[in-house]
């Protein structure tokens, strides 16, 4: 299939609306057994993106690493969110996801008045104006922009990580399920930067002591996460 460029078609929407700042969100790091949940969060305008711009995961590491440095310096404003690899075990990923992104929205230097979400569901919610996007990080441009700054931040992290755990291999998986990491789990068991309310731990019998456990509505939140992997 074609490559198709993602265009200004939901913002310009949402500004015929009354919007005039319209910021676009994106998440990485939902589906990893280690480290934050981030998310990137971009106002763009109604420029031409630059060449190439799609989502992060469509993108080699080469051209997002490339790519992002040229959006930082393109968009109106940009800013990221996190929520640590802890909170997500105490609040469940809907939460989690929703304390990073406002933090994200917080750290803008302009209030947005609407928000276009990637996905289907609105983890976000009020008192945001929110409009959910399925695929929106391929069709929107501010939210394409969002998902590449937040996959270059975040993978540089956790390759930050990987000198100090070497067997795990961060610097290639960024914290996801692979199968070196996979291997070193099973024999040094996980670090201080791992979700230790995942359920990969439940195919780690000698490590499973280690689990952590939620109250119930953070455990339901958390389970179609927790599936991912093993």
């Amino acid at each position: 299939m074609p490559y198709q460029p993602p265009t200004h078609s939901v913002e310009r929407s949402l500004r015929r609306a009354g919007a005039t700042v319209v910021v676009g969100l994106d998440e990485v790091g939902r589906g990893a057994w280690a480290g934050p949940v981030t998310v990137g969060a971009a106002v763009t305008g109604l420029r031409r993106p630059p060449e190439g711009l799609t989502d992060s995961k469509l993108l080699t590491p080469r051209r997002r690493e490339q790519l992002a440095p040229i959006l930082a310096s393109w968009v109106t404003a940009y800013a990221l969110g996190e929520a640590s690899a802890l909170e997500c075990d105490e609040l469940g990923m809907t939460a989690a996801l929703r304390l990073a992104a406002i933090r994200a929205l917080e750290a803008l230097p302009v209030i947005p008045d609407a928000v276009i979400l990637d996905g289907k569901h609105n983890y976000l919610g009020g008192p945001w104006r929110v409009r959910t996007v399925i695929k929106g990080d391929q069709t929107c441009v501010c939210v394409s922009a969002a998902s590449v700054l937040a996959k270059v931040h975040r993978d540089g992290q956790m390759a930050e990580l990987a000198p100090q755990f070497p067997a795990f291999g961060f610097e290639d998986n960024a914290g996801y399920p692979s199968p070196v990491h996979r291997a070193a789990l099973e024999e040094f068991g996980p670090t201080e930067h791992h979700r230790l309310s995942w359920s990969y731990l439940d195919a780690l019998p000698q490590w499973s002591h280690l689990k952590r456990s939620r109250e119930a509505v953070g455990a339901a939140d958390g389970d179609e996460q927790l599936t991912l992997g093993f």
